[in-house]
């Protein structure tokens, strides 16, 4: 069972201190660690666990610089087979439909059964790129899948609904699957696999620039400011009695 995976380059922003370029198009980078987007984890392993079952081929795909090829490399590492690196010239000017266009394009030629992907990125949010690759290439699709069980031609999938409902469907192969992050638990990559990954391929296409968008960022800017906290000054009684005001002052007491 070949099966190709999606992934992306994100920067990791939990813990770090965000800046906005004066452009107010994009974030400044320069002191951000960047890796796997964590979606794209578990689309990776989920394509590993049906080669191992099956057999096949798992084929990795990403859009971005030359620095992507640290996730690849990783990607590789846990037992991927080859992979694609896209590079186009405009790479931030690029909106989801760009991008699933992109990737549609170079796997003309590729023979594949199950396209996987992250559900969504973390860092735009667009949750698009599998399900538009997914109509560019005239195949079935599901997105933010949980549970999953295959077959040789098709597969059984549930995915997750408002609410906390569930709906599981069965659909045909080739196909493209989009992964919430719970449905496996990814793999670490082993010594051995590391020293491997140097040898496997990855070819890299720079198409240029690419000028097939449908939307354009504007602006970023972060939220507005809410109500900043009121912190009270004195010792433990003058505290607590200002609290009570407070509170009586809003009719909580």
């Amino acid at each position: 069972m070949n099966s190709v995976v999606c992934i992306k380059r994100v920067p990791e922003t939990a813990e770090a201190t965000l800046k906005i370029d004066p452009a107010n198009r994009k974030l400044e980078v320069d002191n951000l660690v960047f890796g796997i987007n964590e979606a794209d984890n578990y689309a990776l392993e989920q394509a590993l666990l049906l080669e191992e079952e099956f057999g096949g081929e798992v084929i990795v795909v990403s859009v971005g610089p030359p620095e992507t090829d640290e996730i690849i490399r990783m990607a590789l590492a846990k037992g991927a087979g080859r992979a694609i690196r896209i590079s186009p010239e405009n790479l931030s000017e690029l909106d989801p439909y760009s991008i699933a266009k992109l990737i549609a394009h170079e796997l003309e030629d590729e023979e594949y059964d199950l396209i996987f992907t992250g559900c969504q990125a973390s860092d735009d949010g667009f949750s698009q790129v599998g399900v538009a690759l997914a109509e560019l290439l005239g195949i079935q699709h599901l997105s933010m899948a949980v549970k999953m069980e295959t077959e040789e031609e098709s597969a059984t999938v549930n995915r997750e609904l408002e609410g906390g409902l569930m709906a599981q469907y069965k659909l045909n192969f080739p196909a493209v699957i989009t992964i919430q992050t719970g449905l496996n638990e990814p793999r670490y990559a082993s010594i051995l696999g590391i020293k491997r990954a140097g040898s496997k391929e990855i070819r890299v296409v720079e198409p240029g620039s690419w000028n097939e968008k449908m939307v354009e960022l504007n602006k970023l800017s972060f939220p507005p400011p809410g109500k900043m906290a009121e912190i009270f000054q004195g010792s433990p009684a003058e505290t607590a009695e200002k609290v009570c005001e407070v509170l009586k002052t809003k009719g909580l007491l």
